[in-house]
């Protein structure tokens, strides 16, 4: 690797830390740290929201997916902008409007409002190891592009450099840190897609006519999928913008109702089409690349994800290589950053949070931070044992979302709330997701697991309502 891009992308990487470093001085109490003092304004949470959705993990996913299909893989972030949408209609309202959410700090705590305690318990437990994969996902994601850029730089070296940068600066600054790196973050990946990644790589390749005559005309349709990829997606992504700890998170940090919904809609059309295009995009130009001879790649042994880092390795010259590579890594931290702080929120808020007998508010955040230290440790021992981030990504994903989605529906939307309910819904849930998801059956109609972890905590909802309901009518009847 040439000096200057080592040069930028370690001056990159410092420039973070100095964030960290800046906000963790400005942070004087848990308001500041996990909501951002609840003042934040509608393009600061609209990129922060976007680049924490999409961030690496999608970026190296989705290139991986534009190798493999083409165009067509841009309709996995439909399905983001479908959810932030709904979100922005349905759910912010709900959730801004509601007097006793203002002091919130975590998703569970509305499930302790709108529930019991050991509801919320089991909430924060799902969401902790959720966000926990999730994070492990951007690491790796980091890594490849790490270890197929830079030469001399195996995949296990790049994990554990991309996770020491991603923890320190997410332990010292908090919420402020990453929302407004996030804002800067998301602007470089762009810049660096329209301005370096594209159009160095199209014409590398030899522009439209020899990318028609390399690729068949699949790669350039949108319906070059089936059904059951679009319907894998949905009922994975759309859900997360009714669950998703970082999402809460920002709703909090909101200024009003109006700040966040406009947000949303904001965060949304980032998503689609503007970044699942030019993801989808770069994967298929390696894959022209791959095909015409210009790109090394044994798929026997190396992922359609490597790819793209590794044709940006190929094509582009010194300097313009490390600023690329300091905007996909600015996509990387920008998800692993938020996903780091909604586990860290999760163990020492809804988990520890009533035997931590802190004194005073700098007590508070130094709790905070150790226990923001320690899950980005484990969470980059996981990343360790993982091959494929979009999997580990959609993973963790259906884990929370078959978990979760049901009884905050229920809560939040309904009045049949039953703590007991709410318990074995989850519970159910999520062992179904994961109990599918590890035995090699071929489900119905191709499905994921996921989509009968729903039905499965659907059904125990509202058969333990039943249950509990009769229960009550006949010691009523028993009374009188």
């Amino acid at each position: 690797m040439h000096y200057i891009d080592l040069g930028i992308f370690v001056g990159y990487m410092v420039l973070m830390l100095g964030v960290g470093y800046y906000f963790m001085r400005q942070n004087k109490n848990q308001d500041d740290y996990y909501v951002g003092g609840r003042k934040i304004g509608s393009w600061h949470i609209g990129l922060s929201v976007v680049a924490t959705d999409v961030g690496g993990g999608f970026s190296v996913g989705l290139g991986g997916l534009g190798f493999v299909m083409g165009l067509s893989g841009s309709w996995m972030l439909f399905t983001g902008l479908l959810g932030a949408w709904l979100a922005a209609v349905v759910l912010i309202p709900r959730v801004k409007n509601y007097p006793a959410f203002a002091n919130f700090y975590t998703f569970p705590q509305i499930f302790d409002h709108l529930f019991n305690k050991k509801a919320a318990l089991v909430a924060a437990a799902i969401s902790l190891i959720g966000y926990l994969g999730f994070t492990s996902s951007q690491l790796l994601a980091g890594a490849k592009l790490a270890s197929g850029t830079f030469v001399d730089l195996n995949l296990n070296e790049a994990l554990v450099l991309m996770g020491v940068i991603a923890v320190v600066y997410t332990v010292l600054g908090g919420l402020k840190a990453v929302i407004y790196t996030d804002t800067v973050q998301w602007i470089i990946l762009m810049l660096g897609f329209i301005l370096i990644g594209i159009p160095v790589a199209y014409f590398h390749v030899g522009g439209w006519e020899s990318i028609q005559a390399t690729l068949p005309d699949s790669y350039f349709s949108l319906s070059n999928l089936e059904w059951q990829d679009l319907a894998n997606w949905g009922i994975t992504i759309i859900p997360i913008w009714f669950i998703g700890m970082t999402l809460y998170q920002r709703i909090f940090a909101s200024r009003d109702e109006k700040s966040a919904k406009k947000a949303w809609f904001i965060a949304g059309f980032f998503e689609w089409p503007i970044m699942a295009f030019m993801g989808v995009t770069l994967g298929l130009l390696s894959k022209v690349a791959f095909e015409q001879g210009l790109l090394i790649i044994d798929l026997e042994v190396m992922d359609p994800e490597m790819g793209l880092p590794i044709l940006l390795r190929t094509i582009l010259p010194p300097g313009i290589l490390g600023l690329m590579m300091a905007a996909y890594f600015s996509a990387v931290l920008s998800t692993a950053d938020s996903c780091l702080m909604a586990a860290s929120g999760n163990l020492s808020t809804d988990m520890l949070g009533k035997w931590l007998n802190a004194k005073n508010e700098k007590s508070q955040i130094r709790f905070s931070q150790f226990f923001t230290l320690v899950l980005g440790v484990f969470a980059l021992l996981l990343s360790l044992q993982m091959t494929n981030v979009l999997d580990l990504m959609l993973y963790s994903y259906a884990f929370m979302v078959s978990g979760l989605f049901v009884p905050i529906l229920f809560g939040l939307f309904t009045k049949h709330r039953n703590p007991q309910a709410a318990i074995v819904s989850m519970i159910s849930g999520g062992v179904m997701t994961v109990g599918l998801g590890m035995t090699d059956w071929e489900l119905l109609w191709g499905l994921d697991p996921n989509f009968f972890g729903i039905i499965t905590s659907l059904a125990m909802y509202l058969l333990v309502s039943v249950v509990y309901r009769n229960k009550n009518q006949n010691k009523i009847k028993e009374y009188a």
